[in-house]
């Protein structure tokens, strides 16, 4: 009797909620659950959508302009872009098997990944030595999609810089030319173009976010930029404004070695060091290898010196900050406070070439630098030393 009492009770309380919400509902607008169970369709939603853009090109003529201008510098440099596709084999490892003695293992090929730029109409490419090196294979994809087998005329292991040849009489091929990285400034528009992932032709847009403000022949220098750098854009270039390479790009920060995708820093070799190791190889009778890089221990001011003419030398000097411990310019007798004013007694035009001459020399050899101290010239003689992280 009690279980009868509490089901009239719930079906009476349930009625009674039911006719309220449906009180409720009809002063509502709106589609609801009694117009459902009534049979009821609903009513045909309004859609407008607007007939114009909320700006026209009138509006925005310098956002369009350089809409227009990023999109042509990046079909122009794009013909000149390539990708670079590698093989490394390495022998299968040896075991020893019960029945039939040492057994080899299978070869391992491993493929690699990275971006390169035609400089010369004849098919030379520049690209990052280490998407080079210990190779057995470099096949180059070009932006129409065809590809050329690649042979390695020489290589800068220390500046990480190499620069490839394709054989194709006759062909002629889109090339870029260099900036003066010198003249590269904070701030400064450029463009990534490379292959990251495998995605060949693609085009990131930034900014140089730094340059190196220590100079040194035992530290290699830097253009930073924030254009999204990927794993497969190294060797690429980073193009100015102009379509001019002003660095080649080589590394990607990893604030966190287990992330290795773009953090927001990307580093390029300056255009400056990059032909340098290019001009090195060319002058070559026969085939480079990957050079050690010399060193003398310089740590220099980032500004020239302007020098009088009357003195006798170069108009340009670098000035010299400090001096690696035990480094052979110190060992020599250059000091702090010194004024270089020629290698091997040749001008320079900066500091940053100075350093990139110092570079090319090789380990071993003889060099003379030209020093101005107290108002006085005198030479030092010095022997270069390989750089102390050559073999990093």
């Amino acid at each position: 009797m009690d279980t009868l009492r509490r089901l009239l009770t719930a079906i009476a309380v349930f009625l009674v909620a039911s006719f309220l919400f449906g009180l409720f509902r009809g002063t509502q607008s709106g589609y609801g659950l009694l117009n459902f169970l009534k049979g009821e369709k609903p009513s045909q939603e309004t859609f407008t959508a607007p007939a114009q853009p909320k700006l026209n090109l009138e509006d925005v003529k310098v956002l369009a302009a350089m809409n227009d201008e990023f999109a042509r510098l990046s079909a122009t440099v794009l013909p000149s872009v390539v990708s670079i596709t590698t093989k490394t084999v390495r022998r299968g490892q040896t075991a020893w098997h019960p029945f039939f003695g040492l057994v080899a293992g299978r070869p391992q090929v491993i493929p690699g990944l990275g971006s390169g730029a035609f400089i010369s109409k004849e098919g030379h490419v520049i690209t990052n030595y280490h998407v080079i090196a210990d190779v057995s294979e470099v096949i180059i994809t070009t932006n129409d999609n065809k590809k050329y087998p690649a042979r390695i005329l020489g290589a800068h292991r220390e500046r990480d810089i190499a620069l490839l040849k394709i054989d194709a009489p006759g062909k002629s091929f889109p090339a870029l030319t260099f900036a003066n990285s010198d003249d590269a400034k904070v701030g400064q528009i450029v463009f990534a173009v490379g292959n990251p992932f495998g995605l060949s032709g693609t085009v990131t847009q930034g900014i140089i976010s730094a340059r190196d403000r220590h100079l040194s022949d035992s530290q290699m220098d830097y253009l930073q930029t924030d254009t999204v750098i990927n794993p497969g854009n190294s060797g690429g270039p980073l193009v100015n404004i102009r379509g001019e390479i002003i660095g080649i790009n080589v590394a990607i920060y990893r604030g966190d070695e287990n992330v290795r995708a773009w953090q927001g820093v990307g580093l390029a070799v300056p255009a400056n060091d990059a032909r340098a190791v290019v001009d090195a190889v060319r002058n070559q009778s026969r085939p480079a290898a990957a050079t050690e890089g010399g060193y003398l221990g310089l740590e220099l001011s980032a500004e020239a010196v302007s020098i009088d003419r009357s003195i006798g030398t170069s108009q340009i000097g670098a000035y010299v900050t400090d001096l690696d411990p035990d480094s052979p310019a110190l060992a020599a007798g250059v000091s702090p406070g010194d004024v270089i004013t020629a290698l091997n007694r040749k001008p320079f035009g900066s500091p940053r070439e100075l350093l990139a001459q110092i570079r090319l020399l090789a380990p071993g050899s003889q060099a003379v630098l030209t020093i101005l101290r107290d108002g006085q010239l005198t030479e030092i003689a010095v022997t270069v030393a390989p750089r102390p992280d050559a073999n990093e």
